[in-house]
């Protein structure tokens, strides 16, 4: 441990708390890992599970709104739906949700469906835009967070397409909110000419991660200023599943990994020994950061993969998603594999959610709505009740619905493809 210890950092690479505790830190052993079981919370895999619905819908909104004559046809989108993360045909998919859109036979061709967006949908899209002017500054900056996390402090923009539904990006944020911020933001040409968006100001204020403003105020402020000076660490919150808390050996093991010299997701860390337990600390930071810069607190773990060299991840990275459950929930609903940070959800809701999660909530309502009354006079109901309607979703069920599937090796690599990893601009 001492040996790596001193070919970790470049001095000048490091701020002055992480110097310190590292130099507190020299003698420490090696962590001993536990081999821990997958556990399956089944209120996090619900909300995972209505969300790809609620994401394919308000992506194909956004469709429509592009189209120049203001509707698509089947045709058009007949081969989206690995695009979108469905398990069913969009044709049908568009059809149990007649709250949204309304269909209707082409001019020219009586058999073939079309589809606009109904009144209660292109009135919900005003409000999301509003959302979108009104926050239009904590946008810029959470893009920009992402970005300084970076080693280059840049991203192609085909890496940024497929998070800019879990950042909050509004649609065609490249054309409308990136040309706003010339001192921000500008586009760069990369040596094997792909486009780049990189970032230009970066404030001192910015490259502070959301751990350690969460110590900051109120009764951890004492944590913040300790750690500031170089006299303690900083913990990651932990919420394990049921029976995990209570072992001696996972309470031992997550002690000794507290105990680590915390390092910002915000710094320099390619000369940090990639087999170390640090570097391992390093790698649970930058997730932790990168999850709570997103909205719902989650994202795909192909959307993680696609920007590994970027954030100087290391190739088995997710395996860390199962190594620390008390951090990480990995879900496999539908199909694919998502990564949700526990803290941010609380008995099967969002902490403090974004006002664009609260729009989203209500659009979701309003899918419901068409749902359960499809095909039952929907056209009689009026905006008002589609927005007040409230389904009984489940979405109340307690975090510690939780069930041992399996153990942690056996979901971190490629069982399961995430089917909407590539490709996803041309929706986007």
């Amino acid at each position: 441990m001492k040996a790596f210890l001193l070919s970790l950092l470049k001095p000048q690479t490091l701020s002055k708390p992480t110097k310190l505790l590292l130099h507190q830190h020299h003698q420490c052993r090696g962590i001993a890992k536990v081999r821990l079981k997958w556990v399956k919370n089944r209120s996090l895999d619900h909300i995972i599970d209505t969300d790809i619905d609620l994401k394919a819908a308000c992506l194909l909104k956004d469709a429509i709104k592009r189209s120049p004559t203001g509707f698509l046809t089947a045709k058009s989108f007949a081969d989206w739906q690995k695009l979108l993360g469905l398990t069913v045909p969009v044709l049908r998919f568009m059809r149990r949700y007649p709250t949204l859109y309304q269909e209707f036979p082409h001019a020219r061709y009586a058999n073939l469906p079309c589809f606009k967006l109904t009144d209660t949908a292109l009135l919900l899209d005003s409000q999301e835009q509003s959302i979108h002017q009104t926050h239009e500054s904590d946008t810029v900056e959470r893009l920009s967070r992402v970005l300084m996390m970076m080693k280059t402090k840049s991203l192609p923009l085909q890496s940024l397409y497929p998070l800019k539904w879990d950042l909050g990006l509004p649609d065609g944020f490249e054309k409308i909110l990136i040309p706003k911020y010339p001192d921000c933001f500008r586009f760069v040409k990369a040596s094997d000419g792909v486009t780049r968006l990189k970032v230009t100001k970066c404030p001192d204020e910015y490259a502070v991660s959301a751990l350690q403003r969460s110590k900051e105020g109120g009764d951890l402020g004492d944590e913040y200023r300790q750690f500031k000076r170089g006299q303690t660490v900083l913990a990651f919150p932990m919420n394990f599943p049921r029976g995990y808390g209570a072992q001696k050996k996972v309470r031992a093991w997550m002690e000794e990994f507290q105990k680590l010299p915390y390092i910002s997701p915000y710094e320099d860390s390619r000369h940090i020994d990639p087999n170390s337990d640090l570097m391992e600390k390093r790698v649970v930071g930058v997730l932790h950061e990168l999850l709570s810069l997103t909205i719902h607190k989650k994202t795909k773990r192909n959307y993680l993969r696609i920007i590994r060299e970027e954030l100087n991840l290391p190739h088995k990275f997710t395996r860390i998603f199962t190594r620390y459950p008390g951090i990480f929930y990995l879900s496999l609903k539908c199909k694919t594999t998502t990564v949700a940070l526990r803290e941010g959800y609380q008995r099967g809701k969002l902490v403090n959610p974004h006002p664009l999660a609260r729009l989203r909530e209500k659009f979701y309502h309003v899918m419901r709505t068409g749902l359960i009354y499809r095909g039952k006079g929907v056209n009689k109901l009026s905006q008002n009740d589609m927005y007040l309607y409230n389904v009984k979703n489940g979405c109340d069920r307690e975090d510690s619905e939780e069930e041992e599937v399996g153990t942690g090796d056996e979901c971190d690599e490629d069982e399961v493809s995430d089917l909407d990893s590539e490709g996803f601009d041309k929706i986007d």
